[in-house]
């Protein structure tokens, strides 16, 4: 009969664990590999009386890096933390070990629970660093955060949120503006469309008929009205990019840019009627980030937790929407080209697509599962094109869903325990007070 092996005895933060040696040596060079080796018993915490080596670690893991010599197959706990995760593998010397395919999910999602809470982290950190800041000697830095919190931080005072009402007023005056300066635009653009014909009015020396001349002349008090507007929004960027705390990060925001562009219309105009040139007409896309502006409305009426944690999804999902536009171009040029020379195949119908680009467009209103019908494929083989064109756009609209609702809820449950956390943190304050 073969004689029994001796056996090992690990006591892992109270919890005893038996196991043989030949398990152990599965992995040369780990910790638990060491204790095989003869001076084992003298270089660690041996007990003689118990024949026992004690470990003060999480027992609940170590149940799982055992079970890993076992059978050369690493698993993690249910409620895992990555955190965790790395600092055991690492207390056990296992570098290299490969996850079961059974727990990449969870420690996927443990990794992008620890993402969103350094989301709101990193809020809480740049707002004590603000406070911080306010508390320094200089006296620009002492001024910085109560200009900016003016300015920017409606909710700190009452003269901030006076300041921010104004200043949306002025945002939804100059729209208005815009607006009603489009009325006249037609008539205006129509003046200058007429000055080949103006000998039906018996007038060659250039001057317009009345009912234009009247669109002419409200231009400029048109411009002069807007220019009202836009000096207040010089005066107000240049403050807050004056006061920023951090540039960099204030340049690199979508309604700072907007403001921004929405300088440089009116002043640019004006140079232009100055110098007695026509008004630029261009220059209304650049009008456009007026309608951006509005968006400051989210500044003045405090968002939501929904509105904060679906911003936070928006931008982290960057990325993929950025593949997925990609996607989209591919399948628009592959799908234009195809429907394009099928239908140029059938000679029973007149052609639909009379160039690639109108194919294209097509494609692009098929995959999007818009469908205006301005252009049909008639032919047998464009029309089961057309059905693979349906087919994929619904399909590659489909796909992305359950992405964002992920990330949405990840967002969101994080939200959820930092504002339950920062609860607590008042709670006892307002008990002992």
């Amino acid at each position: 009969m073969k004689p029994m092996e001796e056996k090992i005895t690990l006591n892992i933060g109270g919890v005893r664990f038996e196991t043989y040696p030949r398990t152990l040596q599965a992995f040369p060079g780990t910790r638990l590999c060491r204790l095989t080796e003869p001076q084992a018993c003298a270089s660690l915490d041996y007990n003689p009386r118990l024949k026992e080596f004690f470990f003060d670690r999480n027992a609940n893991f170590f149940d799982e890096v055992l079970n890993y010599y076992r059978t050369k197959r690493l698993h993690c706990p249910e409620e895992v933390c990555k955190s965790v995760l790395e600092e055991e593998l690492a207390f056990w010397g296992i570098q290299e070990a490969l996850l079961a395919p059974c727990c990449w999910q969870k420690v996927r999602k443990a990794e992008m629970q620890e993402e969103e809470r350094k989301v709101w982290d990193e809020e809480d950190t740049q707002s004590l660093l603000d406070q911080a800041a306010g508390r320094r000697s200089s006296w620009r830095v002492r001024w910085q955060p109560k200009v900016w919190a003016l300015f920017e931080k409606p909710h700190s005072s009452l003269s901030a949120k006076c300041l921010a009402a104004f200043s949306m007023l002025f945002n939804i005056g100059i729209c208005i503006l815009f607006l009603w300066k489009t009325y006249d635009m037609r008539g205006i653009l129509h003046q200058y469309a007429m000055r080949g014909t103006l000998h039906h009015y018996g007038n060659r020396s250039g001057e317009f008929p009345p009912d234009e001349y009247s669109s002419q002349k409200k231009l400029p008090l048109f411009l002069h009205l807007e220019l009202f507007f836009v000096l207040w929004f010089t005066f107000e960027f240049i403050t807050r990019l004056t006061f920023c705390p951090d540039k960099k990060k204030f340049l690199r925001s979508a309604l700072n840019l907007a403001d921004f562009l929405s300088l440089f219309p009116v002043y640019v105009e004006l140079f232009l009627a100055g110098a007695g040139n026509h008004p630029v007409y261009w220059l209304g896309f650049f009008r456009l980030a007026y309608f951006f502006k509005l968006l400051k409305v989210v500044k003045v009426v405090e968002p939501t937790l929904v509105f904060r944690v679906l911003s936070h999804t928006s931008s982290s999902l960057l990325r993929e929407a950025l593949i997925l536009l990609l996607i989209f171009a591919f399948e628009i040029v592959f799908f234009g080209v195809l429907v394009y020379y099928a239908d140029l195949l059938h000679k029973e119908h007149e052609m639909q697509f009379g160039s690639l680009m109108s194919s294209f467009w097509w494609a692009a209103i098929t995959l999007t599962t818009v469908g205006y019908g301005d252009v049909v494929p008639l032919s047998t083989y464009s029309q089961a094109v057309g059905a693979c064109v349906a087919l994929s756009g619904v399909l590659t609209i489909v796909v992305p869903i359950p992405l964002f609702y992920i990330k949405f809820k990840g967002y969101y449950d994080a939200a959820l325990v930092k504002e339950r956390m920062k609860r607590m943190k008042k709670t006892p304050a307002l008990l002992s007070s």
